[in-house]
């Protein structure tokens, strides 16, 4: 068999995983496959490594949902990097070293999912049981599944801009064995496909929840893969589909539940369906990025490059709590979110899946199908009454379409700062700016820079990849 590199603990999520002295594993450590996965500690080990460099600042660790913030119009952006700059201005090039390294450290933890997925269930320990075995296979799954939704979403148009067969990003199924293949470009649906597939067959062989609270809300679950497909579905436009899985999570009211306040970031609790598990001693930061760093202001050791925008200022109401509860003041006199609060250490876990996206996801998707009905009205109150503001009814809606206005609307102030704004005016094909910006036309959804370019150093090595259209 040939040798593979595996980055098997890079860091490993030491302080909130395991550590690699509790691995008996030396730190990035290149391994043939036989010692990789010769035994449950090694194929836990090897497993394990997907969630470190999935905690990579360029994968989970913030810089795509600081891409997406840049790209929309939740923040401004008064940085210095010209890579990021050039995101914001819809001036991106092919040869941006921030896109590149953002491609590079998604296809690295693809690269070791594929492992797991590949050479578990041949590992020779045969204390390890066909459940187990099943279950670890399930959550590399999980993960490739996340990693590959993330990328599409960033470097493809969505269906309802290209449809099914618009440039999507190269299916990579193999693990990594030492030699360079060229794979060309999936379409959007194909991806789509694959993700889905990747999702469902993982749900069954994954366990409910873990002893531990940081592996129940850091590791896959079965609550985390219907949550994930809840979004895929509603991306999509299925909007049964996505209903019905989002109710599979929600059913679960002991494991998921909303928060009745917003003290609750940071913490490995019913809010959080699936977040990165980072501490101070083990994050993905790299330099100066990170959660923390971009969204709060300078004086707090922070970078300050994304503050609220006036038009995320402006849709909030004056008592509503998101607002009041969950921003301040930066000596420049913007205003920052609170939500990462650890500028110094970085030790604030990654939001990818909260249950406040799960409930907006079943009320959104139950609009879509049933207009102004009662459910998503209790589902969206429930939110509401927990920012202090009144209930809405069903006569405060014209129709469908005002209905699902709001409830996007809902989802802006909920999830602002996570990286969903983008995409969420992209699917239903508006513009990431408002009227009267100056990047407006730029900003259309279907515009050639609201994705961003296939890196150049991946069209020189590869020469089966077609560059996006409007990029040199």
């Amino acid at each position: 068999m040939k040798n593979l590199r595996i980055i098997i603990c890079l860091g490993l999520l030491a302080g909130s995983f395991s550590s690699c002295e509790d691995l008996e594993i030396d730190p990035q450590q290149s391994l043939s496959t036989e010692l990789a996965f010769a035994d449950k500690q090694a194929v836990e080990g090897s497993l394990l490594g997907v969630y470190s460099l999935s905690q990579e600042f360029e994968v989970f660790g913030s810089l795509p949902q600081v891409i997406a913030d840049f790209q929309s119009d939740n923040v401004d952006f008064i940085g210095s990097f010209p890579t990021l700059q050039d995101v914001r201005l819809y001036a991106t090039q092919s040869d941006n070293a921030t896109i590149r390294d953002l491609w590079r450290r998604h296809y690295q933890a693809i690269l070791a999912a594929n492992a797991v997925i590949q050479f578990t269930p041949e590992s020779p320990d045969e204390s390890l049981t066909q459940e187990e075995r099943a279950q670890f296979v399930a959550e590399a799954k999980f993960m490739r599944a996340l990693l590959m939704f993330q990328m599409v979403n960033l470097f493809a148009q969505p269906i309802q801009v290209g449809g099914e067969t618009a440039p999507g990003i190269p299916i990579v199924t193999e693990p990594f064995t030492g030699e360079i293949v060229g794979y060309p470009r999936s379409t959007v649906g194909e991806v789509h496909a694959f993700i889905l597939d990747d999702l469902t067959s993982a749900v069954d062989d994954l366990p409910v929840s873990y002893e531990a609270a940081n592996f129940t809300r850091g590791r896959a679950t079965q609550g985390a893969a219907n949550a994930l497909l809840s979004r895929v579905y509603l991306y999509r436009g299925e909007w049964q589909l996505a209903a019905d899985r989002a109710e599979d999570v929600l059913e679960n009211e002991s494991l998921y539940e909303l928060a009745s306040n917003y003290n609750f970031w940071g913490e490995n609790n019913s809010e959080y369906v699936f977040s990165i598990q980072n501490s101070e001693i083990d994050n993905g930061r790299t330099g100066s990025g990170g959660w923390a760093s971009y969204y709060n202001p300078a004086e707090d050791g922070a970078r300050g490059d994304a503050p609220f925008s006036v038009y995320l200022l402006d849709a909030y109401g004056a008592s509503d709590r998101r607002l009041t509860e969950l921003s301040k003041e930066g000596d420049n006199e913007r205003i920052y979110t609170t939500k990462f609060p650890d500028p110094v250490n970085h030790s604030d876990n990654s939001p990818i899946i909260r249950t406040t996206e799960v409930v907006l996801n079943r009320a959104e998707a139950l609009a879509q199908l049933d207009g102004v009905n009662q459910e998503s009205l209790d589902l969206v109150n429930d939110l509401r009454v927990r920012a202090g503001l009144d209930e809405v009814a069903a006569a405060d809606f014209s129709g469908k379409e005002d209905f699902v206005d709001f409830i996007l609307e809902e989802r802006r102030k909920e999830l602002a700062f996570e990286g969903h704004r983008r995409m969420d005016l992209l699917r239903y094909g508006r513009a990431l700016r408002p009227q009267g910006d100056e990047q407006y036309e730029a900003s259309q959804a279907g515009q050639n820079k609201t994705i961003l370019p296939i890196p150049q150093r991946e069209l020189d090595i590869n020469p089966e990849l077609v560059q996006n259209d409007g990029y040199n």
